[in-house]
């Protein structure tokens, strides 16, 4: 959620921002402005009318002990209209705060200057590319037929038992989804972040604090006798474990980790795009997180950035990373930094990480703050990024380490999987 005060302070500067990100529903602006200046109106005339009946209070006090009773009665008389008059003010001024407040919620993040204009994936900026594309041999097939013919995984299954999109991954299948989560966790382990292993369930609250609600409802499992959510990533529970919280300043980066499984309702069309693991409703996936001092974020957005371009250099697989456009950019981010790795059989690149600068708008939702050298409350930076997620990585793994007699397994991963192939 944008800061009231940029409000007050920038609007061309927002509107500059809501127009690279392509938001429409601009008139929003007028209405945050207009709906803040006439609650911090009525919040005024509170006050005054509050000093004045405290005032007069004092006067009632002091007529009494002089006996003069009429005109401490007329004065009362003054003071109960008064109230009344307060009463309303509070009225006004709360449900004032209410459309304020559902108000800003619609807003999306502004993008930072680097984002490049653009409506569509087409037009994210390449920033670099990594890894060598190999050749495969002439009767290389794509994923989903070598999830059949080694029985690493069934979509079938996963249809009998719940439903499209839900994989039973079996045996190696599921020994190389293991090997790649304890490697996952490990490598970000070493590089400082403490792992947790979170709800995989929410409160409306914790969906709300990191921007999911109300963007993204319509994508989201939901529990509707709890009230609770299925995660569509780690990042909301773990965000949402220092939401209400004041940190000191000496704690930061806070750095944290987690494996989750992720559900997501998002619907795809037919065809090779959303074939195998391409895009399913449940899948595993390794996040990181961080809360930065705001001076330090887009140092740290580099050095995530960094982290996960060497996970995917120990995998051994060819990457290039976008800087996303305005239009292309989620509602929450104000820098995201895509990775896709390049999947041989299919020929196409597929997304397996973002990395994300929030700034301070999920810090505003959730109330995250630490102490400044003043010893005075001020929102962090939140930022987050896959690390990585499993399903497209195991796709590109399988198609691109193929041969005539197995699989080739990375070296990094040989250690967790137990063995150098699948056969």
């Amino acid at each position: 959620m944008l800061p009231i005060q940029l409000f007050r302070q920038n609007k061309e500067l927002i509107l500059l921002g809501l127009a690279k990100k392509n938001f429409k529903e601009t008139e929003l602006v007028d209405q945050i402005i207009d709906a803040d200046e006439r609650r911090r109106q009525y919040q005024a005339e509170h006050d005054n009318l509050a000093a004045s009946v405290n005032a007069i209070s004092k006067q009632i006090g002091m007529l009494m002990a002089k006996g003069e009773k009429e005109q401490a009665e007329a004065m009362k008389a003054q003071v109960t209209a008064q109230k009344e008059n307060i009463k309303d003010l509070i009225t006004k001024t709360s449900e004032l705060e209410v459309l304020l407040h559902d108000t800003l919620v619609r807003l999306p993040n502004l993008p930072h200057d680097s984002v490049p204009a653009g409506k569509t994936p087409e037009e994210n900026e390449v920033v670099r590319t990594g890894g060598s594309i190999p050749t495969l041999h002439d009767n290389n097939v794509p994923h989903w037929d070598l999830l059949e013919r080694y029985q690493l995984m069934s979509l079938a299954l996963g249809n009998k038992i719940t439903g499209s999109g839900f994989p039973v991954f079996m045996g190696t299948g599921a020994r190389l989804q293991r090997a790649l989560i304890q490697f996952f966790l490990d490598y970000n382990i070493k590089a400082g972040y403490k792992e947790y292993c979170p709800p995989f369930m929410v409160n409306e609250d914790s969906a709300y604090g990191t921007g999911q609600l109300p963007d993204k409802e319509g994508q989201m499992y939901h529990a509707t006798a709890d009230n609770f959510y299925l995660i569509p990533t780690a990042e909301v529970p773990v965000t949402n474990i220092y939401r209400d919280e004041v940190v000191a300043e000496s704690d930061l980066p806070i750095k944290m980790t987690a494996y989750s499984p992720c559900f997501r309702r998002e619907a795809g069309s037919y065809g090779k795009d959303v074939r195998g693991l391409n895009r399913v409703h449940q899948f595993d996936k390794v996040e990181i997180v961080q809360l930065v001092d705001p001076a330090k974020s887009y140092e740290v957005l580099e050095e995530m950035v960094a982290h996960v371009e060497q996970l995917l250099q120990l995998l051994e697989l060819p990457y290039r990373i976008l800087r996303l456009c305005g239009g292309d950019m989620s509602f929450t981010s104000a820098l995201t930094y895509d990775f896709e790795v390049y999947s041989a059989a299919q020929e196409r690149w597929l997304e397996v990480s973002s990395v994300s600068n929030f700034e301070n708008f999920q810090a505003n939702r959730m109330k995250i703050r630490y102490k400044d050298a003043g010893g005075k409350p001020q929102l962090l930076h939140t930022l987050n990024g896959s690390s990585l997620a499993l399903p497209r990585i195991i796709a590109c793994l399988l198609e691109n380490n193929q041969t005539p007699d197995g699989i080739n397994i990375p070296a990094a991963l040989q250690p967790y999987f137990g063995s150098d192939s699948i056969n």
